[in-house]
Formats: structure tokens, sequence, C-alpha cells
């Protein structure tokens, strides 16, 4: 067995398995302590380096391309400090973390790991049912729909359109750009029929728009990595004619309870309004009205 343990956190290599553990320590990112320990299987390892500095070095984990549903929702867009593949090691540990590295690498190199990406995921995402509340909304996802209920601060045109909700069956993918304090970030969530949307994410019914807390809006990517682990893998993901073609097939729907098509209704017509004062242009209008739409089938 192989470990370190510091502030950070902690590693454990026993041959087969780097098992990563988030310190508990306040410098530790919320998005970090949330995702919890990750188990990574040797065959998802395409290396690992030691990077010392002149007050302390860092470990860091490279993964195979499409072994990670984290990194693949996230695009390598995670800050530094909530990469969980990362570890602030302490000068005066640099020897552990050399010896640590050194273990990993020889066993790649035993068990030949290849460094081609995988055709599958190896690793499983969060765990779900998982919900987080951002700076436009709360979005939950089940294993089976995402969900968003939209905060009293969202866009006029997103509290008229009422909760999205939408089945994995119908996602094509998950983009997702974080909140820098600097930019506001999104995450989207792309249908087939929206998958050409132009429609800025404070607009968009099928986005959040992160603009609040960047401590906060980060962990939006716990939910883009639990609905992209269960999204075909994309060495699988083929596309004709403009179109996805390996998604399922959709499940059949109940139709909806009178009392909710007055619901719908009552939405179209302030989308109506909101197109008549100018605060939606006629693509907007348009856009939005067909994701309300989708509601009455």
């Amino acid at each position: 067995m192989a470990e370190i343990i510091q502030r950070d956190g902690t590693w454990a290599f026993d041959g087969t398995t780097v098992r990563i553990t988030p310190g508990l320590h306040r410098s530790v990112p919320l998005f970090r302590q949330t995702y919890g320990e990750v188990a990574v299987p040797l065959e998802a390892v395409a290396g690992v380096v030691y990077e010392p500095e002149r007050k302390r070095g860092r470990l860091r984990l490279r993964l195979r391309e499409g072994a990670d549903p984290l990194l693949q929702a996230t695009g390598g867009r995670l800050p530094d400090a909530a990469d969980p593949y990362r570890l602030i090691v302490d000068i005066d540990r640099s020897g552990v973390a050399e010896y640590v590295a050194e273990e990993i690498r020889h066993a790649l190199l035993l068990d030949q790991i290849p460094k081609e990406p995988t055709k599958a995921y190896l690793l499983p995402g969060p765990p779900v049912p998982v919900s987080v509340r951002s700076s436009d909304g709360t979005v939950s996802f089940d294993g089976a729909q995402v969900r968003i209920d939209w905060a009293d601060t969202s866009e006029r045109v997103k509290r008229a359109t009422g909760p999205r909700i939408v089945s994995v069956g119908d996602l094509v993918q998950v983009e997702w750009l974080p909140n820098s304090g600097y930019e506001d970030g999104f995450m989207r969530f792309v249908t087939r029929e929206t998958v050409f949307s132009k429609l800025p994410p404070e607009k968009d019914p099928y986005a959040l728009d992160l603009w609040g807390s960047t401590r906060r809006d980060l962990l939006t990517a716990l939910v883009a990595t639990a609905v992209t682990a269960r999204l075909p893998h994309p060495s699988a993901r083929e596309r004709e004619n403009g179109e996805f073609t390996d998604r399922p097939p959709r499940a059949a729907t109940v139709p909806p309870p009178a009392d909710h098509h007055d619901v719908l209704l009552r939405r179209l017509r302030e989308l109506g309004e909101l197109h008549r004062e100018g605060v939606l242009t006629d693509e907007e209008f348009r856009m939005t009205k067909t994701a309300v739409l989708r509601g009455f089938s």
C-alpha cells in the first residue's frame, strides 16, 4: 500500500485502485468535499506526475480520455483547486509523493494499461438522486429525469415557462461552463429539438444561468456529471444528417390532466405579453413557446 496523507486530502494506492479522499480542512473547496471519495481503477489511469515547487508540490493524476464522466461533463474547465485528481503536497512530504507516483507508474507498466481513449466510462460519477440550488434555480436529477425549478431572481421569461422536466431519453448532451467570478457560467441541457438553439442562457428554459456564488454554482457540475454518466458514451455517439442516432426510444407518456393544460395556457399568454413588450425577440419567443408547448404532449 502506497499512501500519502495531507491537509488537502489522502491518496492511497493498493495496486489496483487509487483511492482519493478530500481533506476536511476549510481550505479544501466545497465541490471536492461534496463530490467525496473517488475510487479510480488502474485501467482508467493514463499517467501520474509529481510537480515539486519551492514551498509545496502537486501530485496530478491523468485519466484516459473517456474514462470519467466528471471530466467529460466539465471539459477540463474545473478550477485547479476543485480538481479531485490534484493533491497539494507539503515540501517535507515530497519523498512520499514521489514514491506514490512511482508505485502507480510501475503498476501501469506491469499491467500494460493502454493510453488510448476508453470505450466506456470506468468511473460511475456521483450517486443519484442529486439536487443543487444555484443562482438561477434548483436543478435535480433522479437518474431518469432532470427537473429545473426557477428561482424568484430568474428571468421573467423562464418563470413564465414554468418548471422544466426533461427525461434522459430526450437528451443529447449537457453543456457546462463554470461561473468564474468574472464571467457568468451556464449549464444547458441539450435535447434533439434544442440542439441548434441560440438562446442566451438567461432566457433559455433548458439552461441555468450561473451568475451568483462561484462556490455554490460550481456544485452544478455534480448534476452535469450524473446526467453525463447516464448518456451514451462519446465513443458510441454517431451523427448522421445532423442528428444523433444513438438515443434510446422515447418512453410513452401519460396525457397530463386538464388543469395542467390551463397552467400551460396561462404561461403561453404571459410569453405573448413578453413578446409584445419587446422583452423577447421573434426567435426567442418561438423557442420558449416551443418549450411550453412540449408540456401538452
